[in-house]
């Protein structure tokens, strides 16, 4: 498939330009990086899972250069074996988007979709991107997990599922009922949050069990 296709441009856009700033930036980056993918990232995995993960955006040299969540950067490393571990991925490793790599009753997506500067979007960039959020959330089946990676992440799923961002506080570990959704929250896996013991391994892992059990009930 071209990275231009788009499967269903009501959950993700290739070529949506909405957001001036981050669309000149991928400008930008494609000028010094031919080779990169330099367009929105398309969510990962089975369109039917009952697991939806939301991480912020794409990383610069990670999924914004492979295509693929959380592919090729420090980010994924974790992720992906613990998602192995759970039986949410065929493999331990996540290199490349034409890897083989399948995900297991498990999809991931991104609060924003293309590479931000300095991995910081800006409000109006979240907002303008959660239409495609609240589309691939209203496609899950009743009592689906949604992990939300990080505040921005976990923000952006309350105000899809038309939440009050007061009733549902973000925290490591935290779980909230949303309508139908049930959502968990974790500290993102970031080598900043991995290197400082903000995010230890087992504390994911934690998390990950936490989900698994909810949906094997």
């Amino acid at each position: 498939m071209s990275k231009r296709q788009n499967p269903d441009r009501a959950i993700f856009d290739a070529g949506c330009r909405a957001c001036t700033r981050l669309a000149n930036f991928l400008d930008g980056v494609q000028a010094r990086h031919p080779d990169y993918y330099c367009l929105p990232v398309p969510p990962f995995g089975d369109p039917a899972a009952a697991l939806l993960i939301v991480g912020l955006a794409p990383g610069m040299h990670g999924a914004n250069r492979t295509g693929r969540p959380f592919t090729g950067d420090h980010a994924g490393i974790l992720l992906y074996q613990v998602l192995h571990d759970f039986g949410f991925a065929s493999g331990n490793q996540s290199t490349s988007a034409d890897d083989g790599l399948t995900l297991l009753n498990c999809r991931i997506t991104n609060a924003v979709k293309c590479l931000p500067p300095d991995n910081k979007p800006v409000g109006a960039e979240i907002n303008q991107c959660n239409a495609f959020l609240s589309s691939e959330l209203d496609r899950l089946p009743d009592r689906a997990v949604v992990l939300a990676l990080g505040g921005i992440a976990h923000r952006a799923v309350v105000k899809a599922l038309q939440g009050r961002q007061a009733d549902f506080k973000f925290g490591h570990a935290a779980e909230h009922e949303i309508g139908r959704l049930r959502l968990l929250d974790s500290y993102h896996c970031s080598r900043y949050n991995t290197n400082t013991g903000r995010l230890t391994a087992e504390m994911f892992r934690d998390v990950f069990a936490r989900a698994r059990e909810l949906l094997d009930k």
